[in-house]
């Protein structure tokens, strides 16, 4: 699996938006960027600054950053001169007299606050992984409404909101082989309703959501409690998960006694040593060889929500 610059941009964008930080300059292949202090928080990596403004409650200095997605593209686009052919390479303003005999001075990092540093998110870099990271221990828990338009706003009556509870779950199926899946399902706290594949519900259309709550609206009554709601979605999904099928599971189980037949063919004569001490070492090595074995190829179904929130739509 991998992203392309494209692909990595949107996201990034996205968390940028959401975390309101300050667009300085962007472009296909880059954004320059001020982080916002909660932005700051999650990718600076500052605690005792962060410390310090809340115990003086000073105004936060945030950082700026020049996040490039298409690093090639981007430094075309910075230094078309660089690229043509016949031109001159640049001077290297650091070789002077001075540096032939002093040697040449180290250059200083480039940060605080008025500094903007460079840094290439490209499919596989540290800072890619902690945006995804922040986003998704902030986008855990969600409280949601759907923006009813301005016309909903002047209208005489309120719209009728429907509270649904959406949870996606990841499953995962692991043996010495591992597959997993997203199953996004929601379920009316008002009708008790379950639709699958709630992310469509969600992006139907031009939908828009809003962790405000809009004027000129009012939400239905609950009919049942969040945790009665996420006891029926779990109910709903060990019932989809009792139908798939499993013999890939019988295959594990198939290879896991091989593995081990083979664990105790080779342990077999070893394990008759007739010195105490060398055996006692023996039998611990092939008690872990043997647990090793087992946590590989036993075949396992795990079940865990990696997203989840209250979701207030307009009732059809």
């Amino acid at each position: 699996m991998t992203l392309t610059p494209q692909q990595i941009r949107t996201q990034v964008m996205d968390y940028l938006e959401a975390t309101e930080c300050s667009i300085i300059e962007k472009s296909p292949h880059h954004v320059t960027v001020k982080l916002s202090p909660r932005a700051d928080r999650m990718l600076t990596d500052r605690p005792y600054y962060w410390g310090f403004v809340e115990r003086t409650g000073v105004v936060p200095e945030t950082l700026s950053f020049n996040f490039v997605f298409d690093p090639e593209k981007y430094d075309e686009m910075t230094n078309p001169s660089s690229s043509a052919p016949g031109t001159a390479p640049a001077s290297n303003p650091q070789d002077s007299i001075l540096s032939r005999y002093f040697g040449v001075a180290p250059t200083a990092p480039w940060l605080g606050p008025g500094m903007i540093r460079r840094e290439d998110i490209i499919y596989g870099s540290k800072r890619l992984r902690q945006i995804w990271t922040a986003a998704q221990d902030e986008g855990k828990c969600l409280y949601l409404f759907e923006e009813p338009g301005a016309r909903q706003r002047t209208t005489l009556f309120s719209a009728s909101y429907e509270p649904w509870l959406g949870v996606c779950f990841k499953v995962e199926m692991t043996c010495d082989l591992k597959c997993e899946q997203l199953n996004f399902i929601g379920i009316s706290l008002a009708s008790g309703v379950i639709v699958d594949h709630f992310e469509k519900k969600l992006t139907l259309g031009s939908l828009q959501l809003t962790p405000r709550l809009p004027e000129n609206v009012h939400i239905k009554p609950y009919e049942m409690s969040p945790t009665v709601g996420t006891e029926r979605l779990e109910a709903y999904l060990t019932s989809k998960l009792a139908e798939l099928d499993y013999s890939w599971a019988e295959e594990a189980r198939e290879r896991l006694r091989l593995e081990l037949a083979i664990i105790d063919v080779y342990y077999e004569e070893m394990l008759k040593e007739p010195d105490e001490e060398k055996r006692l070492a023996v039998e611990e090595q092939y008690s872990r060889r043997h647990k090793e074995t087992v946590w590989q190829y036993e075949p396992k179904v795990t079940v865990s929500a990696i997203t989840y929130g209250l979701f207030h739509l307009r009732s059809t």
